[in-house]
């Protein structure tokens, strides 16, 4: 709510908030890498912030900071940075549902069923958020905040999370150290489609041990 205020009646903040929006709707990996390098030694508090605001604005490309962060900074520090930020905005919009309620998460997020996430929270539990995070179609920021109106508590949440952003996040930091321009986004589809395999089979494990405990009983 502060936020929306300050974005509603500050000019300053309004300008910089909407040169960021500006900055992700490029798509360009070369505008983001360029604009967290402008802020010298503070480049790495402005990167982690930047995740934490497309995790909030969703559904806003994380793709292109972890890019950006691993061409700046290396692929395994940046791997880090881009793992740790996703993290903690993650956790930024589990509260945010939580205090806010599901009307806000439903006004907030109106191309996405919560109805749909329902009944896959129902069934898998926490596997869900697993089976989720490593989906590339399947919106990161969404998944956060419907997890934040179920059960769930933060711990669980928070390893499920880090457990299927993981894998994703050390791929994507080690290509974007070594690719530039096109070469990026045929890598990012390619990637895809690896996640994508990667979450069938995890799908079909967890079918399979639920077919399997109910032969049991």
């Amino acid at each position: 709510m502060i936020g929306i205020v300050c974005f509603l009646y500050v000019p300053a903040i309004k300008s910089k908030l909407t040169q960021v929006l500006m900055l992700f709707r490029s798509m360009s990996v070369e505008s983001i890498i360029g604009y967290i390098k402008s802020f010298g030694a503070w480049a790495i508090l402005i990167s982690f912030l930047l995740m934490m605001f497309q995790s909030v604005i969703a559904p806003l490309p994380a793709f292109l900071i972890t890019f950006a962060n691993a061409a700046i900074f290396g692929w395994w520090q940046g791997a880090i940075l881009s793992w740790s930020s996703a993290m903690a905005g993650a956790l930024l919009c589990f509260y945010i549902a939580r205090i806010a309620g599901r009307d806000f998460v439903e006004k907030l997020n109106k191309n996405f069923s919560l109805q749909k996430l329902d009944e896959y929270f129902d069934r898998y539990g926490e596997h869900t958020i697993l089976v989720c995070r490593l989906l590339p179609f399947i919106s990161f920021d969404f998944i956060s905040y419907a997890a934040g109106l179920t059960a769930i508590k933060p711990i669980p949440f928070l390893i499920a999370t880090g457990l299927g952003q993981l894998p994703a996040t050390i791929v994507y930091s080690y290509v974007g150290s070594n690719l530039t321009g096109n070469s990026q986004k045929i890598m990012f589809g390619l990637l895809s489609m690896f996640a994508l395999f990667i979450a069938i089979y995890v799908i079909k494990q967890i079918y399979g041990e639920r077919i399997k405990k109910e032969s049991a009983k």
